[in-house]
């Protein structure tokens, strides 16, 4: 297992000068307007518009998902290190960007028609997974952004039931991952149904998986297609459910077996958007192993397997979170959900 290096410390947890460095990386971004990756569909002329004038608050980071899950980033780290130097911009930028105006017109946004599939899934878990740490805060932002947190909420109410099939990807189109974010908020709303409905989704989907080939990665993934199926399910079964399910999808992962899911990835361009998806793997890889670790009892030798395999992870894509736009804008999020995973809060 690869020494741990100085800027994770050693169990590869959070710490205030980490949370320091990702706050200003995302501070950096989330109002910067371009670059910008587009997800619009013009219905006429009129419809040709920049990303500032489309989204009031997540016009920045890239693309608007990116800047969702920047603020959620942001608001997670003044939660956890509220006296970082950079906690009172944090808290303007909150104040400027959540306001009544700014949010009707990020609802207005899913109101045209051509929005119908905006962001699906991915979008739709980071916003629920953000408007959750919100509602942490002693602060009116989680108040005023509920109504863009219920439109997401309503559109996985009407996504799902007509969703036959699970989407198996490392990519923005994995259903597990969306709905592993998306159960964050459920669970801090209090919403009972919205949390049987992803349960019962799950369980159709995925409870009758066995023996996981875990053929990944793929050139762009970032995310482990095979380790956050088990993630979404530990999250929607009981422990007792969740550990004879485990053993039987990974039934070989003690004896690090399939040996895919215990490789770091390499990483071999990280100015190319796509390959520089692979830091994001590493990282997801390391969020998932934490948070099953955390789940098993200490006998269980996969326990300590897991946790050595979340370290290799971090280790090999810690150190480049920044360096360039094409991972700057999003990678540090990633991260900091494998730094603070298995953790009671967050």
């Amino acid at each position: 297992m690869p020494s741990p290096s100085p800027t994770n410390g050693p169990t590869g947890r959070l710490t205030s000068e980490l949370a320091s460095k990702f706050a200003r990386i995302a501070l950096g971004h989330v109002t910067r307007e371009y670059p910008n990756k587009l997800d619009h569909v013009l219905d006429g002329s009129g419809d040709a518009r920049g990303p500032r004038d489309l989204h009031p608050i997540f016009f920045g980071s890239f693309d608007w998902h990116s800047c969702v899950h920047g603020y959620w980033l942001l608001a997670s780290l003044l939660r956890r290190e509220p006296a970082i130097p950079e906690a009172a911009a944090i808290r303007t930028l909150f104040d400027d960007a959540f306001t009544p105006e700014n949010v009707a017109g990020e609802v207005a946004y899913l109101a045209r028609p051509s929005s119908r599939g905006f962001e699906r899934p991915y979008g739709w878990g980071w916003l629920l997974k953000l408007q959750a740490e919100l509602m942490t805060h002693d602060a009116p932002w989680a108040a005023t952004n509920q109504p863009l947190a219920a439109a997401f909420a309503e559109r996985f109410r009407d996504f799902l039931p007509k969703a036959s099939y699970p989407i198996r990807t490392g990519v923005h189109s994995s259903t597990a991952f969306a709905i592993a974010l998306a159960q964050d908020y459920a669970a801090a709303a209090g919403d009972a149904a919205l949390t049987a409905l992803f349960a019962e989704k799950a369980r159709a989907w995925y409870l009758a998986d066995r023996d996981a080939p875990a053929w990944e990665p793929s050139g762009d993934d970032f995310l482990s297609a095979t380790l956050m199926e088990a993630e979404c399910l530990r999250r929607l079964l009981t422990p007792g459910e969740f550990a004879p399910w485990l053993k039987a999808f990974l039934p070989r992962a003690a004896q690090r077996q399939p040996a895919s899911l215990f490789t770091p990835a390499t990483v071999s361009d990280r100015s190319d958007g796509k390959i520089a998806h692979l830091d994001g793997l590493n990282f997801s890889r390391a969020w998932c192993w934490r948070e099953i670790a955390a789940t098993l009892p200490p006998s269980d030798p996969l326990a300590a397997v897991a946790e050595e395999a979340a370290q290799a992870h971090m280790a090999a894509s810690l150190a480049h979170v920044a360096g360039d736009y094409m991972g700057e804008h999003w990678l540090a999020s990633f991260a900091l959900l494998a730094l603070t995973a298995g953790e009671l809060i967050g």
